[in-house]
């Protein structure tokens, strides 16, 4: 004799069809988390705890179809999870990756290995790697910059009290006060071709501030210019870390061949080229 399912498992089974006929990568997963940000549970407890009532259940489907329509998880619940932190986001700030995790640890590294190291985080966004940073390396002096407006604001939010100078402007013009004595520079620029618009995720693409995604037709004209603004801030011996598209494994670290030496790229968990990292001879 099969069991009676829960009013909540009912509702799951219900989102996840309307997920994966959406074609949002991770169904199961998503309609989980919209359902245990909705009833205030953890995931593990939804099936056997969570007894939607119908203002719930009118606000999780609405979740739903939103998310259906692929508006961001993060934007639906207000907050991304990155390394040990959570962050506020919502639109009008690029929606941290798990990718960028790897990158962020670096940075960490890096600093930890340093007595009262000068970190500075370009193309901030959110703040996620500048706050990864003081909360992981305390004895880190964070410096953060960010363009947009929009994005500033939630990176305003989320660094609130952290001690780190956060800055409006081109990150690539920013910190003249600091030329010459960084110990780490750490970005996450721009890197999509312009000519790749159509493979680009609707998460991404319609969703994400514009600024944060294309970087002319190769989808390295931040690099170039992050290359240039690292040179100028770090002083000898010191570092700089930037992701990039898994395709320019070979083109991203040739941007600084030229004048830097331990040019070395990084693969992700998924073994595919990530991020370039360098040291200012």
């Amino acid at each position: 004799m099969s069991r009676v399912r829960t009013a909540a498992e009912r509702l799951l089974e219900e989102a996840v069809t309307t997920l994966a006929q959406a074609d949002v990568p991770s169904p199961e997963v998503d309609a989980e988390l919209l359902l245990s940000h909705v009833m205030g549970l953890p995931r593990a407890m939804l099936r056997s705890r969570a007894k939607p009532q119908e203002p719930q259940r009118r606000a999780y489907l609405e979740l739903v179809e939103a998310r259906a329509r692929r508006v961001p998880l993060q934007h639906l619940t207000g907050s991304a999870a990155f390394r040990y932190v959570d962050l506020e986001v919502g639109p009008g700030v690029f929606v941290p990756r798990p990718e960028t995790e790897l990158l962020a640890g670096w940075a960490v590294e890096q600093a930890q290995a340093r007595e009262a190291p000068v970190v500075v985080d370009l193309c901030t966004g959110s703040g996620a790697i500048a706050l990864s940073i003081v909360h992981e390396a305390p004895a880190a002096r964070v410096h953060a910059v960010e363009l947009d407006e929009s994005a500033l604001a939630w990176a305003e939010r989320n660094l609130l009290g952290t001690g780190v100078d956060l800055r409006q402007g081109d990150a690539f013009e920013a910190f003249a006060d600091l030329d010459g004595t960084v110990d780490v520079v750490v970005c996450n620029p721009p890197y999509i071709p312009l000519e790749a618009w159509e493979s680009v995720a609707p998460e991404a693409r319609d969703h994400d501030p514009a600024l944060a995604l294309w970087s002319g037709d190769d989808g390295l004209d931040a690099m170039r210019r992050l290359e240039e603004t690292a040179w100028r801030l770090l002083r000898p011996g010191g570092v700089v870390g930037a992701e990039h598209a898994d395709a320019q494994g070979g083109s991203a670290p040739a941007v600084f061949t030229r004048r830097w030496r331990d040019v070395v790229d990084h693969d992700d968990l998924a073994g595919r080229p990530r991020f370039v990292t360098a040291t200012r001879p």
